[in-house]
């Protein structure tokens, strides 16, 4: 695989983006890209558009330069757009203009998905994140400290610390690299994973309150309304893990977490341990991502939702039965 710098040509703006509600993965893969391009290359005028990140992810390098596209701004264009972390330009919201006004576009993903849509595309559905095809993509010897400790958030929160299957040996050597650069690997998992104020810990607990049994036990759905929240002083950005919470429940095959957004409708995170294809339920909202962890949005009622979502779940472990 050829190196990043090949692609950029004589392309002197460049813009970057990733998918809505941006999780670790593309986060980390945007400022990676952002902050190699910026150091290897200081003749690029370079931006990097996303909608506000989780707040567990403001440590990271240049994380402050990050800008909200305007939908309105139809006229902007760059050179190159890279798309990262996002299988179908439906899913880059107001960026979704800059990428069709671009001379030349990238796209890395390793989401299922629309693809082929950019000039060149990068795609590999095995792959353990987004963040190790851009690791990939890097020349190693030009891969500085704080672009390792991007790469290695995007790694770790899409394999779970290494957990979950799409974790792969590749996976941990790309790893090692990234630790031997002398990054704070032990303070990067600890921000991402564990480290709380006081509130988000009262929202998690008040999810595990509302949280409901399906289908024996094999299925825990959850609802955070926007009440809920500005009760407890959080914001939809806050939400983070708490689906990940639940499908730790003993016995639980697929967790499904909702939690209100401004317009009124629902987030919808969805987890499986290993029977379930979430993904497969998420296209059918319009939504994608992997077979154990994906996403969407649904407007309306969040308990029926939840109802038709359990429908599909348990249509899955009926045909996992048969076999």
């Amino acid at each position: 695989m050829e190196g990043i710098l090949s692609y950029i040509g004589d392309a002197k703006t460049v813009g970057i983006a990733g998918h809505i509600n941006p999780d670790g993965d593309c986060v980390g893969s945007c400022l990676a890209v952002y902050n190699y391009l910026c150091q290897q290359r200081g003749d690029l005028d370079v931006h990097v558009f996303l909608n506000p990140i989780p707040t567990i992810f403001s440590f990271l390098t240049n994380a402050a330069s990050i800008e909200q596209a305007d939908e309105e701004d139809t006229n902007r264009s760059f050179d190159l757009f890279i798309v990262l972390d996002c299988g179908d330009t439906s899913r880059l919201g107001p960026a979704s203009t800059y990428f069709r006004n671009a001379k030349h576009t990238i796209c890395v993903d390793h989401h299922l998905g629309k693809h082929e849509f950019a000039e060149q595309n990068f795609v590999d559905s095995d792959a353990s994140s987004t963040c190790e095809l851009v690791f990939d993509l890097m020349d190693k010897n030009l891969i500085t400290k704080e672009v390792a400790e991007c790469i290695y958030t995007g790694m770790v929160t899409d394999t779970g610390v290494f957990q979950y299957s799409c974790t792969h040996s590749s996976t941990m050597r790309s790893a090692g690299f990234l630790m031997d650069l002398g990054i704070d690997y032990p303070r990067i998992v600890e921000r991402v994973f564990f480290e709380k104020t006081f509130n988000q810990n009262r929202v998690l607990g008040q999810a595990l309150l509302n949280a409901r049994q399906y289908l024996d036990g094999s299925c825990i759905a959850s609802v955070i309304t926007q009440k809920e929240m500005a009760q407890y002083d959080v914001l939809p950005k806050h939400m983070e893990g708490i689906v990940s919470q639940l499908r730790a429940t003993r016995g639980v095959e697929v967790a499904i977490f909702l939690y209100q957004v401004e317009t009124g409708g629902y987030k919808v995170s969805l987890r499986s341990s290993d029977l379930v294809n979430v993904a497969e339920i998420a296209t059918a909202y319009g939504g994608g991502g992997h077979a154990k962890a994906a996403g969407c949005g649904i407007m309306g009622d969040p308990w029926a939702a939840i109802d038709t979502i359990v429908k599909k779940v348990k249509l899955q472990l009926k045909e996992t039965n048969k076999d």
